[in-house]
């Protein structure tokens, strides 16, 4: 009868794991669609190429090397295969892998609209890889690697990976945008910045939906269990939570840009919903569902400044603001993690958010110089007025409507 009780919950556990890989996966399709949507017409088949190039080699470098790297343990093939304690090593690989995919498709936004195809495939390959591994080693692996000490031994704690997985893509895309400059006619001589509106309102909307929807496998797969009641009542307090920091992202910040600009503005709002979420990875499991609100809130407040001040101030260019919600708001998440659970502390989540900025903004902006030396990463400026879709994928996304 145990066995017969333990085999259920095995079976279970697996197929609970691979459906939440597959919501995950889905964001795919989230991204591909909001960053669709925030980028001119000219550019749009170019960035549907590159989401679903990435997320292809992703899978694929993951597999054959990033893995290993993380995790470690044994020859690779044969732990993917094999079966775990609790559930299928193939399950845990296929929800470990999507999160390799989603870092790297936080970096596809910020470097919109000016970068060579094959440039970002290339450092996509070394990303996902080899980059985001050893950072996820030092802190979702099974033992310390690479003469680091685990930084969970230190108290950092990210329970879905508002650090390891967010601001870390936040990292590679600050170094990208660093190197590659900003895009044509964004700012003026006198500093003044241009915006530069996004072509389909209608599809980045349906991608924040979608990104909304795969973020409750994002979260409530990190749960890492569903088949008793502990683990039951856990995954839906993590979907509660999750919803409701959503829902304060956007509330905050839909008030915030009218009481500053007088109007609603549908991008920032969008940013507000996805600032939520990402400020609640870090933590979903501990907070009641009104903290959960206030922390997706203040996520919200904090992206509609940081991106303004980023473009303004600093002159980093991100067409969807990547930077800012996943990285800005990334950090935030980590640092709100001790206000609801005593055993994690202010220093220990500081010091992870340190080693993952510092390894991966370092490592991906050695790799971007190396690029741009060797095979280039921006089209010319030929190129970019004519737009990406007819210089790197020869073709138009609406050709009826930009003859």
């Amino acid at each position: 009868m145990e066995n017969t009780i333990l085999e259920i919950q095995f079976a279970l556990d697996t197929f609970y794991f691979l459906v939440m890989g597959a919501l995950v996966m889905w964001m795919a399709a989230g991204f591909s669609m909001l960053e669709s949507g925030l980028v001119r017409s000219k550019n749009t088949a170019e960035i549907l190429t590159k989401n679903i190039g990435l997320f292809a080699i992703a899978c694929s470098a993951y597999m054959i090397i990033g893995y290993e790297i993380m995790y470690g343990g044994g020859i690779l093939l044969d732990k993917i295969s094999g079966t775990g304690e609790k559930y299928s090593n193939a399950a845990d690989f296929f929800f470990q892998v999507v999160f390799v995919a989603t870092a790297m498709s936080i970096v596809s936004g910020a470097v919109a609209e000016r970068m060579k195809l094959f440039s970002f495939f290339a450092f996509t390959l070394i990303f996902t890889g080899i980059i985001y591994p050893i950072e996820g080693a030092w802190t979702w692996g099974d033992e310390a690697v690479f003469g680091l000490f685990k930084l969970s031994n230190l108290g950092f704690a990210d329970f879905a990976g508002s650090g390891i997985v967010h601001m870390a893509g936040a990292a590679a895309a600050l170094a990208a945008v660093i190197v590659l400059g900003a895009r044509q006619g964004k700012y003026n001589t006198d500093g003044s910045s241009n915006a530069i509106p996004g072509a389909n309102m209608p599809l980045a909307t349906l991608g924040t939906f979608i990104l909304w929807m795969g973020w409750f496998g994002f979260n409530g797969g990190s749960v890492l269990a569903m088949a008793n009641i502990d683990s039951a009542n856990a995954v839906a307090m993590v979907f509660l939570n999750t919803n409701a920091a959503a829902t304060g992202g956007v509330i905050a910040a839909l008030l915030l840009v009218k009481l500053l600009w007088g109007k609603a503005d549908l991008t920032m709002t969008l940013n507000g919903a996805l600032a939520g979420l990402v400020a609640i990875t870090a933590g979903p499991d501990t907070p009641s569902a009104l903290v959960a609100t206030l922390i997706g809130a203040v996520g919200g407040i904090l992206a509609v400044f940081s991106i303004n001040i980023l473009d303004k101030f600093f002159k980093i260019d991100d067409p969807v603001g990547a930077i800012s919600v996943h990285g800005v708001v990334g950090l935030w998440g980590l640092l709100a993690v001790p206000l609801t659970n005593s055993n994690v502390s202010f220093s220990g989540q500081l010091i992870g958010a340190a080693t993952i900025f510092v390894w991966v903004f370092a490592t991906s902006l050695l790799l971007w110089l190396v690029l741009k030396l060797v095979i280039g990463v921006r089209i010319s400026t030929e190129e970019e007025f004519s737009g990406a879709d007819i210089t790197e994928c020869g073709l138009e996304a609406y050709p009826e409507f930009t003859k």
